[in-house]
């Protein structure tokens, strides 16, 4: 997964062992996906991590999505 081109994250190898995370944030990027899978609401979630904004989670989502979409039409 190429998270380089979203806004919403960044990488620190000096945070979380380098793994992509919410920008300004501890929180990775794939605890939103296992929260989702576990069955919690987009404003579930930005209620449980108070630093991340639903703007970053929408944008986070929507480039997941691109980059399914492209995968697909390969």
């Amino acid at each position: 997964m190429d998270w380089e081109t979203c806004p919403a994250v960044e990488r620190n190898p000096g945070k979380i062992s380098g793994a992509w995370a919410f920008t300004g944030t501890r929180v990775p990027v794939y605890a939103l996906f296992e929260n989702l899978a576990g069955g919690a609401t987009v404003d579930e979630f930005v209620e449980w991590f108070p630093g991340i904004a639903k703007q970053q989670v929408r944008a986070v989502l929507e480039h997941e999505a691109k980059v399914l979409r492209t995968a697909l039409a390969r």
